[in-house]
């Protein structure tokens, strides 16, 4: 059986499928393309299981709805260099979670509701959405807690699984955490999407978690650390993530630390050229894209390391310096930087038109779609946030806008809602136009 499937069965639900009507409704179409769009995230977190698998299948691309979800399922196919060229939009997994309570759970689930409203990927590039958290947080996973309260999601611990924000671990016995990465990954690629996840590098932000409660802090030069990294890492490439957001990566090497605000030692150059050498070599994936956070300057420099692409220095609200650019760079096919429409330090105050602006300019900045570079978005970019929170906050604090303590109440309190509503339509025909060239 495969594993949306399974995971449909985890719940009780019936793995036979009908076109979701609601869906049809807040559809948008570009050529095949097909996306829901004009909505405000509560719409969809509030579905079940099912109804999101059912909308994913209802927007099928090739027309075709199936009865049973596919068993086999490809991701979209750009090359071996797709990372070059794609948009990658994180997403918060942990946020959205379920708050009931004090409690905050299956996170992952809510990202698969939200799968629908992910525009899928363009004719000539990938859309590809990243993972806020995969690791547990070190202090306080699987709750939340108030809003001045610091509970960050760049502390994470190894050797214990996958955190309790993000898997269902209810249902562990029905399907394992790494079937439940699989199903997500499989119903995202069935939308066209590919994915990946972000992780952390600077040693004092991790742990390695000890079954008699002592938790030791990371050491790159301790070979049992290093392994289990590496390992984590393989294990999550082999559930179908195509792509790694490299926190910190400009200073791998001890290169500019003169800027680097993570905490503890960085890997060497040659342990993190290793570590990406042999993440490709040993799960067969020749098309990884790793991404470097701050990656820019000496692009030769983390070409050779392995990476594809990286957040880089190119003014984004500049239609003319960014086309410029990408002109520049439009021969680099194996690294070129990226345009950064926001990043998980965004502590917001930017106007809507300004984000729209940056979209727009990542989108279309070029001589030839061939020559577009990577962008880089946020969650807060397709569905914009409250107005008394940020992306930096929702990374550095977990809390639970929920009046009443239910999960829904958070799902709507969370996010903008009628001027969400609209900047969400307006996204969407951006997207809309850049989809088929």
């Amino acid at each position: 059986m495969n594993t949306v499937n399974k995971l449909l069965k985890a719940y009780n639900k019936d793995i036979t499928l009908k076109p979701n009507e609601w869906t049809i409704k807040h559809q948008y179409i570009s050529g095949m393309k097909k996306w829901i769009a004009n909505i405000v995230p509560y719409e969809l977190l509030v579905r079940d299981i099912k109804e999101a698998v059912e909308a994913l299948d209802t927007l099928s691309e090739d027309g075709i709805f199936y009865d049973k979800f596919p068993d086999k399922i490809e991701t979209p196919d750009y090359g071996d260099n797709w990372g070059v060229t794609a948009n990658y939009i994180e997403i918060n997994n942990r946020a959205v979670a379920e708050m009931q309570n004090n409690k905050c759970r299956r996170g992952l689930i809510s990202t698969i509701k939200l799968l629908p409203a992910i525009p899928p990927s363009a004719k000539s590039w990938a859309n590809c959405i990243i993972l806020s958290q995969i690791f547990p947080n070190i202090y306080g996973d699987g709750y939340n807690k108030p809003a001045d309260v610091e509970n960050s999601i760049y502390g994470i611990k190894l050797n214990v699984g996958y955190s309790q924000n993000i898997i269902d671990y209810d249902i562990i016995d029905k399907i394992t955490p790494f079937e439940q990465f699989k199903a997500f990954n499989d119903l995202a690629h069935f939308h066209g999407l590919k994915t990946g996840f972000r992780t952390v590098i600077s040693a004092d932000q991790i742990k390695i978690a000890r079954t008699d409660g002592q938790d030791l802090v990371f050491d790159w030069n301790n070979e049992e650390h290093f392994n289990l990294f590496l390992n984590s890492h393989i294990e999550l490439v082999n559930a179908g993530f195509e792509a790694i957001f490299i926190d910190s990566a400009k200073h791998i090497g001890g290169y500019d630390m003169g800027n680097y605000t993570g905490v503890g030692a960085l890997p060497s150059y040659e342990q993190m050229q290793y570590i990406i050498h042999e993440i490709r070599s040993r799960t067969g994936n020749t098309h990884l894209s790793f991404v470097g956070e701050k990656s820019s300057g000496d692009f030769e420099r983390y070409e050779k390391l392995g990476l594809s692409t990286g957040t880089g220095f190119i003014p984004p609200d500049d239609f003319h310096s960014v086309k410029k650019e990408a002109i520049e760079h439009k021969y680099s096919k194996n690294y070129s930087p990226g345009v950064e429409i926001s990043n998980d330090n965004d502590t917001g105050g930017r106007s809507y038109e300004e984000r729209l602006t940056r979209i727009n300019n990542s989108l279309f900045a070029y001589e030839y779609p061939s020559d577009k570079l990577a962008s880089f978005m946020q969650m807060e970019d397709l569905f914009p946030l409250r107005y008394d929170t940020n992306t930096h906050h929702l990374m550095m604090s977990n809390p639970s806008y929920s009046t009443d303590g239910t999960a829904n109440s958070h799902f709507e309190n969370l996010f903008a809602k009628d001027d969400g509503r609209e900047y969400n339509k307006k996204v969407a025909e951006l997207f809309s136009y850049s989809l088929n060239l």
